[in-house]
Order: C-alpha cells, then sequence, then structure tokens
C-alpha cells in the first residue's frame, strides 16, 4: 500500500492542480460574461429610462421621478433604481433601498467631478449580500450632466451559477482520481503485487516442505525471471541439505565426546530439513534501554534455561520463539517480529511474541510464579490461585500456539517447549498438527500427588501436557511423582516396563534427562580472564581471603537467608577465620512485582547490612552483597577466583551454577558446598552435601571446605568436572532429540 501511494501520489497532485487551474480560469472567465451581460441589460434599462429622467430634471418635476422610481419596486432581478440631481444628492429612490443613501458612495462625486460624463459600473456591497450598480449620466442638449440614474441588479444568481460551475469541477476532479486511484491499484496488482503474492506464497509452502523441482514457478515477466533464478537458489539449497545431512550421520557415527560439532551432526543426521522450535517464556537475548545514556543495549538474562538451551541452537540453528519483555524489544525485530541471534554472529532465529501488561501480570507473574512456582517447590511458600490467572495464563498460551503454528514447516516438525510456563500448549498445537513430535522439558521439581492435588486446575494441566510426546524431568525421582500424579487424578494406563502414560489413544513417554553445561565455553580462560581476576581482587581488596562465592537469582527457593545465616554462625563458631573469609554474593533481581520477592530483597538486604556490623571492621566486612544483573563474561572472572562456591537451595530441579563453577576452575582448586535438595546433588556426590535448614550443620560444612587439604580438594574437583565432561550440555540435548526422533519411528 505504501509503494503504490508513492506511485500514485504525484499523478493525483498533478491532476489536482491541473484541473483547480482550470476552474480558476473557467470561474473567472464565466464571471466576466455574467457581469458583462449585467452592463448590457443596465445600460438598456438607464437608456431606456434616459428621456423620462432627463424631461422630470429640467423641469423639477418630482412626482415624475417618484413615478419612474417606482415602476422597479416589482422587478425580480431588476432589484432597485436611484436618481440623483447634478449635485449627488438622491431625488428618489427604490423603498428597499432607502439605506442605500446612507451609505457612502466616493463613485458617485468622482462621475460628476470628472471631466467627462461616462457611465460606469460596478458589483458593490449592500447590507449582507452584493448588487451590480450601473450609474449613467443624464445630460441636456447642451451636453451638461442634469443628474444621474442609477440602476441597480441583484448577483445572486451569478455566483450561484460560479458555485454550480465549483461543485461540477469538484464532482469531476473526485471522479477523475478515483478513477486514477482504481486504475493504478488494478495495474499495480496485476503488474506487481500479484505476482509478487505468488512467489511469497510459493517461498513459504518451498520453506515448509510443500513445493519440489515438480512445481515449477510459472510467472513470466521479470518478476518471473527473478523468481525462475530463485527457484534454482532455493532448490539447490535443498540438495545442499540433503548432502549435509548424509556427511552429518556419517561424522556423528565416527565422533565420541559430546561436542557442539557432534551435536549439530546429530541435529542434521536425525531431523534433516525438519527445523527445531524451542518455546520458553524468557528470551536468550534482551534489548534494553540505558536509562543513564538512552542507548539500546543487548543483554543476556539470569536464567537456568537460556543458559542451557542457547548453546544448542547456536550448534544447529533453529527458531526459540518467546516473550519480548524488555522496553527496547520492539526496535530490533522484523515486520514478523523476528531477528537473527546472537547479535554478533547469528546462529539461529528468535522470534518474540508480545504480551499485554494485563496478559503479564495473570500469565507470568500470577498463574506461573505465584501459583505453580511456589506449588513445585517444597519451601513453605503459599501457592496462590487465582480464577483470573488461570483465564489469562489460558490465553496466553493460546497466543503463544497460534505463533509457533504460524512457523511450522508442513511435515513433521520437532518442538520442544521449557517449563511450567506452557502446561496447555502442547496440547493446543498437537490439536492443529498432530504429526508434529513435542518434547516438554520440566525445569523445576515435581511434586507429589498430595501437594499437586492443591492445584483446582490439576485435571487441565495435565491433559495439556499429555498432548506431548515426550516429558523431560531433571531426576527419576521426579518422574516418578508425574506418572504417580498422571495415575492418581486422570483416567488414564500407566505402562511401567515403558514408563509412558497413555490416555485417550495418546501415548506420552517420560524421562528423565539432568540437564548440564558447556565445559568448554565456562573453562575456557585467557589473559584477560586473569586480568579480570585480577581486578576484582583489588576492587574488594580479597588479596590474601579466602573467598566463598553464592550466584542466583535473588529468589525464596535459594535459601539465600538461610546462606547468610550460616556464613554468621560460622564466623561465630570459628573466630580465627574473622577478617580471613569474605563471601560474596551476586543476586540478580527477580520478579520484583510479586510482594514475596519485594520482601525477601527488604529482607536479605537488612541480614547482609546486620551480619556486616555486627563483624565490621575497618578494614574487612564478611559479606559483599552485589545485587544486579551480571553477564556470564562478567561472572566467569568471580568463578576462578572463589575458593568455595555455595549453592544451598531449599527446593532446585538442578542448579546450573554449581555445574558452571565445576566447568570454571580448570586450576582444580576449589569445592563446592552442595544442598541435598538440588537435582545436580544426585550427580555431584563430590561435593560437600548440606542440609541448608540446618545452620550448624551449614557452618561446619564451610569449614570443612575452608579446611579441605589440596590433594582432596584437587581429587573431588577432578572427579565432578569430569562427570560433566562426560555429561554435558550437548549430550542433554542430543539424549532428547535421539529419544524424540526414536518416539515418531515407533
Amino acid at each position: 500500500m505504501r509503494r503504490l501511494l508513492l506511485f500514485m501520489l504525484p499523478i493525483l497532485i498533478i491532476v489536482t492542480i491541473v484541473l483547480v487551474l482550470f476552474g480558476i480560469l473557467q470561474v473567472r472567465s464565466e464571471e466576466t460574461k455574467l457581469l458583462d451581460e449585467l452592463k448590457r441589460k443596465a445600460r438598456a434599462v438607464a437608456e431606456s429610462m434616459e428621456l423620462s429622467v432627463r424631461h422630470a430634471l429640467i423641469n423639477n418635476d418630482q412626482r415624475s421621478i417618484a413615478r419612474l422610481v417606482e415602476r422597479f419596486q416589482k422587478r425580480e432581478r431588476v432589484q432597485g433604481c436611484a436618481i440623483y440631481d447634478k449635485d449627488g444628492n438622491v431625488l428618489a429612490i427604490t423603498d428597499r433601498f432607502l439605506e442605500w443613501k446612507k451609505q457612502d458612495r466616493p463613485y458617485i462625486k468622482d462621475l460628476l467631478a470628472g471631466p467627462k460624463a461616462v457611465p460606469r459600473g460596478s458589483v458593490e456591497k449592500f447590507k449582507q449580500y452584493a448588487v451590480y450598480s450601473y450609474v449613467f449620466p443624464v445630460l441636456d442638449d447642451e451636453g451638461k450632466i442634469v443628474g444621474l440614474e442609477e440602476i441597480l441588479y441583484d448577483t445572486s444568481y451569478v455566483f450561484t451559477q460560479l458555485e454550480e460551475i465549483w461543485k461540477r469541477l469538484t464532482i469531476a476532479l473526485l471522479t477523475l482520481l478515483m478513477l486514477i486511484a482504481g486504475i493504478s491499484l488494478i495495474v499495480q496488482r496485476r503488474i506487481f503485487t500479484d505476482p509478487v503474492e505468488r512467489l511469497t506464497e510459493w517461498f513459504k509452502k518451498f520453506q515448509k516442505g510443500d513445493i519440489d523441482h515438480e512445481h515449477p514457478i510459472k510467472d513470466k515477466g521479470e518478476l518471473g525471471k527473478l523468481a525462475s533464478e530463485v527457484e534454482q537458489v532455493a532448490l539447490g539449497l535443498r540438495v545442499a541439505r540433503k548432502v549435509v545431512t548424509e556427511e552429518a550421520q556419517v561424522r556423528m557415527q565416527k565422533a565420541e565426546l559430546w561436542t557442539e560439532a557432534k551435536l549439530r551432526d546429530l541435529v542434521r543426521a536425525k531431523l534433516g530439513e525438519n527445523a527445531l522450535f524451542v518455546v520458553s517464556n524468557r528470551e536468550p537475548y534482551l534489548h534494553m534501554i540505558n536509562e543513564a545514556t538512552g542507548q539500546a543495549r543487548c543483554v543476556r538474562p539470569a536464567s537456568g534455561v537460556v543458559t542451557a538451551i542457547d548453546p544448542i541452537l547456536r550448534a544447529c540453528g533453529g527458531t526459540w520463539i518467546a516473550h519480548g519483555s524488555a522496553n527496547a524489544d520492539k526496535k530490533f525485530v522484523n515486520s514478523r517480529n523476528k531477528l537473527g541471534v546472537p547479535p554478533e554472529d547469528n546462529r539461529y532465529i528468535l522470534k518474540r511474541v508480545w504480551l499485554t501488561k494485563e496478559e503479564e501480570d495473570g500469565y507470568y507473574y500470577g498463574f506461573s510464579n505465584e501459583g505453580l512456582w511456589p506449588l513445585c517447590h517444597i519451601t513453605h511458600t503459599r501457592p496462590l490461585f487465582r480464577e483470573s490467572d488461570w483465564h489469562i495464563y489460558r490465553k496466553a498460551n493460546k497466543k503463544f500456539a497460534d505463533s509457533v503454528l504460524e512457523e511450522l514447516p508442513s511435515k513433521n516438525p520437532f518442538i520442544f517447549i521449557q517449563d511450567y510456563h506452557f502446561t496447555l500448549l502442547p496440547q493446543m498445537i498437537k490439536e492443529k498438527r498432530p504429526d508434529a513430535t513435542i518434547a516438554l522439558f520440566w525445569h523445576i521439581p515435581w511434586p507429589n500427588p498430595e501437594v499437586f492435588s492443591i492445584c483446582p486446575y490439576q485435571a487441565e494441566i495435565l491433559d495439556g501436557m499429555l498432548g506431548c510426546d515426550l516429558i523431560g524431568f531433571h531426576v527419576q525421582y521426579h518422574c516418578n511423582n508425574f506418572i504417580d500424579t498422571a495415575n492418581r487424578f486422570l483416567e488414564c494406563r500407566v505402562d511401567t516396563e515403558k514408563f509412558s502414560i497413555v490416555r485417550g489413544g495418546k501415548e506420552t513417554f517420560v524421562r528423565a534427562f539432568p540437564i548440564s553445561v558447556d565445559m568448554n565455553i565456562n573453562s575456557s580462560a585467557g589473559r584477560e580472564d586473569s586480568n579480570n581476576v585480577e581486578k576484582i581482587r583489588k576492587e574488594y581488596e580479597l588479596e590474601g581471603k579466602i573467598v566463598g562465592l553464592g550466584i542466583d537469582r535473588i529468589d525464596y527457593t535459594k535459601g539465600l537467608a538461610e546462606r547468610m545465616m550460616a556464613i554468621d554462625r560460622f564466623l561465630e563458631k570459628y573466630p580465627e577465620y574473622r577478617k580471613k573469609f569474605v563471601f560474596i554474593q551476586i543476586g540478580a533481581p527477580s520478579r520484583t512485582h510479586i510482594k514475596r520477592y519485594h520482601d525477601l530483597m527488604g529482607e536479605l538486604d537488612e541480614l547482609a547490612e546486620r551480619i556486616n556490623w555486627k563483624y565490621k571492621d575497618d578494614e574487612w566486612i564478611p559479606i559483599i552483597y552485589l545485587k544486579r544483573h551480571f553477564s556470564p563474561e562478567e561472572l566467569k572472572p568471580f568463578y576462578r577466583l572463589a575458593d568455595l562456591c555455595i549453592v544451598s537451595s531449599l527446593h532446585d530441579g538442578m542448579n546450573l551454577v554449581a555445574k558452571e563453577y565445576i566447568a570454571a576452575k580448570n586450576d582444580l582448586n576449589g569445592s563446592l558446598i552442595l544442598s541435598r535438595f538440588t537435582g545436580a546433588a544426585r550427580e555431584l556426590t563430590d561435593a560437600i552435601e548440606i542440609n541448608p535448614y540446618s545452620v550448624e550443620e551449614f557452618a561446619a560444612s564451610i569449614k570443612l571446605a575452608v579446611d579441605m587439604p589440596p590433594p582432596e580438594r584437587k581429587r573431588r574437583m577432578e572427579n565432578m568436572r569430569k562427570i560433566i565432561a562426560e555429561n554435558n550440555i550437548y549430550k542433554w540435548a542430543g539424549n532428547i532429540i535421539t529419544e524424540m526422533t526414536s518416539l515418531r519411528k515407533a
């Protein structure tokens, strides 16, 4: 439409200008013609009266003069008549023009004073309208002026005719403009829009796998030539993809360790041309306006989902569909709400879904994080379920479903859904695309049936999730809980041998896939990293200190208050470590709109301040609390600097901070204190395990980590690094994709 306007606008402007100029000339010509006609009529009337008026003026016959004027009372177009003496005084005037005598009429004086008496005609204003005045000098036999007669004509019909001309011209102009616009629209559609739409539709079908070499583009002309060339490129790309897929299968069989390259080969070998679609609430890259500078910047959010999934899509490509929540996100997407990410090296597509403030409040802050989050985490925080939040949650899931369905190819797509925000999404997609293979990974714990029964929408949630072909959890315990929950609350059949749930003829498999990190990215170190470590050591005066580290979102499930109280007890119980031990707590603010999180931030501020005040020394404070978002690159030197890392979650599906710390410690000089209530504790058995609720045990574990002999510390770290190297994020993703493709074959 914009191109059409740019094409038509100059034509319409030129046509309008030409017709307006033509109208002005025609109206002026018609006006001159009508006034000339009035002048001829007025002259004829005046000449016909001349003898009678001259006789009456010479004889000073007032009665005759009055009779002559009265003859004009009943005429229509000749509105009136006035007779003047030789001095310009009105001797008689038509009654309707009595006020005419009061008007200043300089042309009467000019005519009487002039050297030559010449008739004069002009349009004059009278009251609220205009009249045509024709003044005719009356001469005696010697050619001297004895008086004047003035004929007054109605000019309304003149202006009425001029208005009619303008109306006809306006109608003609509008008709012509509409014809030009209509013809331009037809021409533009025939020669441009239709071919482009056909080409666009062809590409959509080609992208979704509906078109092959047996369905060529048949457009002719210049656009047809362009389309033909593009078709050749597209078909060549398809052939190249098949070749790459075959090569990937060969390479994958040879590779042993799971790497980015092996995962890429696996995806190409298993999925072929079937694209991978990831859906999550949290987007991997946000564009935010810096309030200080007013500039937009791209950041990675603090999220375990992002940490895990981003390397996978970097390796194998695909489309990540997520909520665009940052204040500058809309400025960086194209017309279909997409962009290439990472910004510096585009590896995959990010599609942003927009939610209203009401939808975000109800779906994300409300049902997801005040309902499901505390329900699944046994941290003694009461879940809140509101009917209004549930309706908005369902509406948001439908919006994401529509966005996903827009992108799916025509055959056998693979969809990988993340977390508790989308329990209804699998069923919504499956209803429209039963050929899609759908997996859902649940990143948080799944409670036992008694706890889950608190949720008033348990049946709808379970039904929605069982639209999946595969549901994954971090640990087997959570798989068992889910199987028990479905068996308790739904009419279904549980196959314990295959570990699957059959409901309504649809089978859903449940598996444990312990998530991990990319060992190579986290352990890579260079001169810049060493410089950053020294910079931090100097900035926070850590030279010669034992440094503990905690990195978390500020969340009541992370056991942050319990951690600070354990540090307080450690310093109380073992005073020899005062001035020698410093704990750095990095906390990323999260979900601050929810009261429980807002209150928690205040509690932690107060607790850190109280402990620091208790042990305060001019040269030392025990807790350095850094409350802001840190990028993954900013966190690396903190991991390398720390002598010990504390993960004290009260309940956690996995906790990737523990694994990131181990991956970063390539010098093997570090200890991990790990809560037994995390999924990571099932794998990292060489960590120092704690019960975060027991302050005494917690404080003693810090002492154990600090005093641990270097050989023991090195042995434990080597064992844990080996586990993470073998079971990295690429193996996690590879296992899920392998499982998904095997389900399709079955």
